[in-house]
Order: C-alpha cells, then structure tokens, then sequence
C-alpha cells in the first residue's frame, strides 16, 4: 500500500477511513438533529432560507436555537461529504466507493433543495417522509462506502475455516468431564450443583433482556406504569430467559464438550442429569405463565413464543443448519419489547415492533464480534457462524451494515415515539463509540478488538435503553 494514496492532509488510507466515519456520523448526528427540528416544530420558527430571523415571539428562542443548529450542522456535514467524496475520485479510492459517495454527495445537494423548500414554503411543500428518507440515503451511502473501503484495506480473499483444530488438541490443561472431582462436603456439593442450576439459566442475559421489556413497558405506559405490572413483567421475563437457557443447555450438551467456552457447562461434565435439567427447565417455563397471565394472555403467549423460538427454532433448527442463524435468531431478544408494550396495552402495537426492530437489527451486530473472538470454537462444535463460513472480512463488513441498520432504526424509533434530546444525544454519542469500535477492529483484526465492539455494542443498547426509561417516564 503506498505511503501518500489520497491527497494531504488525508495521505493514508487509514486517514482516508477516519474521514469516512467521520462522516458517517456527521451524517446520523444531521438526522437525529433534524428529527428532532421536525418534533419540536422548530422549522416554524425560522421560515427563512439559509439564514433565520429572529422571531418576534421570544417564546420561540429554543426553537429557534434548534433550527439554527439543524442549518449550522447540515454546512459542517455537507463539507465532510463533500470533502470525502472529493478524496476518493482523486486518491487511491475503488471504483464502487468513489461512484456510491458520488451519488451520496449529489443526494445531499437534492437534500439541501428540499430542506429549503421546506423552510421557506413549509412542509406541505414536499411529499411527506422525502427529507428524512433522502437522509437515510445518504447515510446508507457513506456506510456502505466505508464498509467497502475497509473491505480492500483489510480484508483478505480467504479467511473462512475449513477444519478447525480439536479441543483435545487445543489446550492440555482443559480436562474431559470423566475427571471431574465433586467435592467431598455435602455442603460444597449443593452449592455447586446450585451454582451449576443458576449457571443454566443464562443470568448474564437476564440484565439486557429485561431492561428491552422494561422499555417496552415504558413507551406504553409512560410516567403511569404501574409496580404490579412491573414486577410481574420482569418476573415473569427471568422465568422465561432462565427456561430458556435451561433448554439450551440440554440440547447442546454434546456439542457443548467439542467447545472450549462451553466444555465446562453443567450437561456437559454430567454434573447435573438431563432429566432433572428438563423438569427444572419446565418448572420455570410453569411459573414464568403463570406470572405472564396475571398481566394478560398476550404476554404470557409472548412469553412462551419466546421459549419456543430460542430452545427449538434457534437451537435446533437455526443454529447449526444456517448461516443467518444469528439474524433469524435475533427474533427471541426482540420478543421481550413486545411483551413489555403488550403487559401495558394487551396488544401488539408500532412503538412496541419498532423497538422490537431495533433489537433484532443490533443482534448480528453485537453478536458477531463474539462469533469472530470464538470463531474456532464454533467451528469445532460445526455451527455455521458468519466468521466460519464466509471467513472474517466479510463478517467485519455485516458488523458495519447491521450497525448502520440499528442506527436507522434508532432514529426511526424517534419519530414513531417522539422520544426527547436525552435519547437522540445518547444514541450519538454510544453509536459514534460502537461504530468507532467496529472500524478499529478493521485494523486490529485481534481478539481484544472483537471483546472491545462486543462491549460497545453492549454499552450502546443498555444506554439507548436506559434513555428510553427515562425520557418516557420523566419527560
């Protein structure tokens, strides 16, 4: 690769790539901006075009600083687009990233048209949605642009894996389950065989699903949700997560053994017998029911539809038959903002699927830096993970499409709620950190780069989350 590929002061593509994510969040930053000019109604407040008056009614002054900085914005990103298409026709650029920042540039040129029309003549003026979809266009080409440029900067023709090497092989500290040693105390042996039950049912899930229903609660109910309705929510959902990954386990007990990560699990060293897994795994499903139908038969349908989808339809069916297994799959961590809107209203309504659509489009993109940290052990227990598959580069490049996705669905989340700044501030600044994270694990290609977008991705929902609760309960 040459030292100089682009024109100073870029010079390197590395350089080259930062501009690019630069932009990109430019870009999202100039449409959560704007959504949020169109929710406070703000564009009433300055009808001129590119300059606002000050209005006569000082009651409009916030209103008026918020256009300002929708206009202020669109100049400065306008300039990034510009210059990052500008960089790649004249630097070491492929073709497809030059042509698609092409399109994206003359896209915001259109945009800017709009958004004139719009001030001066009013919103009337244009088909409604045009501004924002044409900005999500945008968008989408500057991700797609940077996820191609990665890909040739990065990438390699080759990286799937054709024959993994075997646990045995792999580490001779790691010993088969026939040479465990129970403990001789009666009491040591029930706290482990408790610490293996609890083990099962998957805890470190429990926080992050139940904060999705706590969400989904929020939205529906606003500042008059109820305890009850609370409790029995989240009660009834750690019921239903920890049956789940009771089932998990039992079916994967095999498969479990061939894996470093998972060879240590309570099925798989025996520690625990299956049938006494099974009725565990039942009792919980029994008690999460009968917790869900104190709210409504909705959610306790929810909550089984849960169970079902993540024991039988991803474990048995998805996981080790297709590669989509992990978007497809995404559908179980969807359900509980479904139950948590349904535990409110007792039905299935839009703000309730469309933050069921942000979690399911996040999936890929969170669980894929954990697919490219463990990508041998999951060759070795034979799940057709991305990384498996179709080898790193291409999986590093979903990561950048599915984040891209979460954040359009982020924003859509906005307008269909019309959550406040405290959201749209907080899905900038975590998504600028996860997209960050993603584009360094590009270059880094380790196994800390993957845990550290992994985390990222963590810490961006759990606060896009936390906003929710609060913006819907406070505000």
């Amino acid at each position: 690769m040459a030292t100089e590929s682009f024109p100073r002061p870029i010079g390197t593509r590395r350089r080259f790539s930062a501009l690019l994510t630069a932009t990109a969040l430019g870009v999202y930053l100039l449409l959560i901006v704007g959504a949020t000019t169109s929710l406070t109604n703000a564009t009433a407040s300055c009808s001129t075009w590119p300059t606002c008056h000050a209005p006569v009614d000082p009651l409009s002054q916030t209103e008026l600083a918020i256009a300002w900085t929708h206009r202020l914005t669109a100049l400065v990103v306008g300039l990034l687009v510009g210059a990052t298409a500008l960089a790649a026709t004249v630097g070491d650029a492929s073709r497809r990233v030059s042509s698609v920042l092409a399109v994206g540039a003359l896209l915001y040129v259109v945009q800017i048209g709009v958004g004139a029309l719009t001030a001066t003549v009013g919103p009337a003026a244009i088909v409604p949605g045009l501004h924002l979809a044409l900005g999500l266009v945008i968008f989408s080409a500057v991700v797609l642009a940077l996820a191609w440029d990665l890909e040739l900067a990065t990438g390699s023709d080759d990286d799937a894996i054709d024959s993994p090497t075997p646990l045995e092989e792999l580490d001779e500290d790691i010993s088969p389950a026939t040479e465990r040693t129970l403990p001789s105390s009666r009491l040591a042996r029930a706290r482990l065989t408790a610490r293996a039950y609890f083990g099962m049912t998957k805890p470190r899930l429990m926080w992050l699903l139940c904060l999705v229903a706590a969400a989904g609660m929020a939205l529906a109910a606003g500042p008059d949700l109820e305890l009850s309705t609370i409790l029995a929510t989240l009660g009834g959902g750690v019921l239903a997560i920890g049956a789940s990954g009771t089932f998990n386990h039992v079916l994967e007990r095999d498969v479990d053994q061939q894996m470093s990560r998972t060879a240590e699990r309570p099925l798989a060293v025996d520690l625990i017998p299956v049938r006494n897994a099974l009725a565990f795994g039942l009792a919980l499903t029994v008690a999460s029911l009968g917790l869900f139908l104190t709210i409504n038969r909705l959610a306790a349908a929810l909550g089984l539809a849960a169970i079902l989808f993540y024991s039988v339809v991803y474990t048995l069916m998805l996981k080790p038959n297709t590669v989509q297994n992990t978007v497809i799959g995404g559908a179980a961590g969807a359900l509980p903002a479904l139950i948590g809107w349904a535990a409110v209203t007792n039905e299935i309504g839009l703000p309730g699927l469309a933050l069921a659509g942000l979690i399911f489009l996040w999936t890929p993109a969170h669980f894929y830096n954990l697919a490219l940290a463990y990508k041998d052990d999951y060759a070795r227990g034979g799940f057709p993970m991305m990384p498996v598959v179709r080898g790193e580069t291409v999986t590093r490049k979903h990561i950048l499409y599915y984040i891209a996705a979460t954040l359009a669905s982020a924003i859509a989340l906005t307008w269909i709620t019309e959550l406040g700044m405290l959201y749209a501030g907080t899905v900038v600044l975590f998504g600028g950190i996860f997209l960050w994270a993603a584009v360094r694990l590009h270059f880094e290609q380790t196994e800390a780069a993957a845990f550290r977008s992994f985390h990222a991705s963590n810490a961006f929902l759990g606060a896009v989350l936390v906003a929710v609760l609060v913006d819907a309960l406070a505000f």
